[in-house]
């Protein structure tokens, strides 16, 4: 058993390694399942949201949790609570055992995970767990200061927090890890234009929030009077914020090992083949330290970091133990929280950076779009990554290598990987979109071919 040395033992509301143990040994002792598991977590998390450049909400919020997997024979069953007294616990975990004596036999179930090693990441910041409300409200007085004299209000939300997990089992499985967190998050409005600009990261002395704030604000300034263009098929230039949106749904529909027993993932009968243009290469890295870094899955595996797509090419895709076990392999260490219907899940994507400025791709393109970020996106076909949404909060005319003029909101139709098959550059420049589960740490992209249908 390997426990984190990076993360103090007392921080603010932090319960620390030893007493979350000694709270889940607590649990395990009261369980009558032949193999339990209990997952313990902390999270305190502090919000200030504004709007018409005032703040309007500042919330904090302090929840610890429980839940406890019980295993009779191959059956399993879930349940959980947030009151932590013993009649409680015990009610939980009763619950759950009950809950598993109901269920039919699981075929491709077979044991929890043993003891481990987990390699100790940096995810935990002082200074973020430390941000009180007049922090957030400091912030956005500045920022509200720079979009006063240029006639434009701000929205948004400035959130920040910690959290603590802990996961223990019958057979020996001890891990915990703490995180922080801090997201800023900038609409500027001037007249009927909008633009958006953000951050997220562990620790609030990289956030340079006046250059966030002067993002929003430019792209809002710009956007008045936008012009009406046709549907059709148009070069764009995605944004970090539309490019995370894209690399997200492939992640959540596609690359996870159940979607691809089920046949229902565009990597299935697929590996080895071109999928994408050369240029993309997506990996899945829970120990980059400019993602969401956590050491292992929410069944106590270590996390192994993995490529999925090597240069356009198909090469691999999440397990936990029981898909892993469906194929033979070992798990890779994405398993989300039971009861979980959707499988394992890549949580810490990364798509890898070019050489290009996005300055540069304005430059080099004749015609085409530049999207900020895409909203209300839906997949159409999972099979074809075929997806819908609206482009939002800037959207732009390219022509003759400069941004000529806002333009109306689109719906776009596309299928991913189509697009990506049709990336001309890649942004050498990565951000993070995600929160403190992970998340995708993504570059901007030019792409050649890309579906406008109203």
């Amino acid at each position: 058993m390997s426990k984190a040395t990076d993360v103090p033992a007392r921080t603010a509301f932090l319960i620390g390694p030893d007493e979350c143990f000694t709270f889940a040994e607590r649990v395990l002792a009261l369980s009558p399942a032949d193999q339990t598991e209990v997952l313990l977590a902390r999270e305190d998390s502090y919000l200030t949201r504004f709007a018409n450049s005032t703040i309007h909400q500042n919330t904090a919020v302090q929840n610890a949790s429980v839940s406890v997997r019980a295993i009779v024979g191959t059956r399993q069953g879930t349940a959980s609570t947030n009151r932590l007294d013993e009649e409680d616990l015990q009610r939980v975990v009763q619950s759950a055992a009950e809950i598993a004596r109901q269920q039919p036999e699981d075929p491709d179930f077979v044991s929890l995970p043993g003891p481990a090693e987990y390699q100790s990441v940096p995810a935990f910041a002082e200074r973020t767990a430390a941000l009180s409300p007049t922090d957030r409200a400091r912030v956005v007085g500045e920022m509200v200061a720079l979009a006063a004299p240029v006639g434009c209000t701000l929205a948004g939300a400035y959130s920040s927090g910690q959290s603590e997990l802990a996961i223990a089992n019958s057979l020996g499985v001890r891990a915990y890890h703490a995180a922080t967190e801090a997201s800023l998050r900038v609409v500027a409005t001037a007249d009927s234009a909008t633009g958006f600009a953000h951050w997220t990261g562990r620790d609030v002395e990289e956030l340079n929030h006046e250059a966030v704030a002067r993002r929003a604000i430019e792209k809002a300034t710009a956007g008045t009077n936008p012009r009406r263009l046709d549907p059709g098929d148009y070069v764009v230039i995605l944004e970090d914020a539309a490019v995370a949106d894209l690399v997200g749904m492939l992640g959540w529909s596609g690359l996870g090992a159940l979607s691809v027993q089920e046949g229902r993932s565009f990597m299935t009968d697929r590996f080895g083949e071109h999928i994408t243009g050369e240029k993309i290469t997506l990996r899945d890295d829970a120990y980059d330290p400019r993602g969401g870094p956590m050491p292992f899955d929410f069944e106590g595996i270590p996390k192994q970091p993995l490529t999925l797509i090597d240069q356009g090419v198909a090469r691999a895709v999440v397990y936990d133990s029981r898909t892993a076990y469906k194929d033979g392999k070992q798990s890779t260490g994405h398993a989300l929280p039971a009861p979980n219907p959707w499988g394992p899940m890549p949580l810490n994507l990364f798509l890898d950076p070019g050489d290009t400025a996005l300055e540069e791709m304005i430059a080099g393109t004749e015609r085409g779009l530049l999207i900020t970020r895409f909203w209300y996106t839906n997949v159409v076909h999972p099979r074809k990554t075929v997806i819908t949404g609206l482009t939002r909060d800037g959207t732009f005319l390219i022509e003759h290598g400069a941004v000529v003029a806002p333009v109306k909101n689109f719906r776009f139709t596309q299928s991913i990987l189509e697009a990506l098959a049709t990336t001309e550059q890649v942004g050498r420049d990565v951000h993070l979109n995600g929160n403190w589960r992970g998340g995708a740490c993504v570059p901007a992209l030019k792409v050649g071919r890309f579906a406008m249908t109203s």
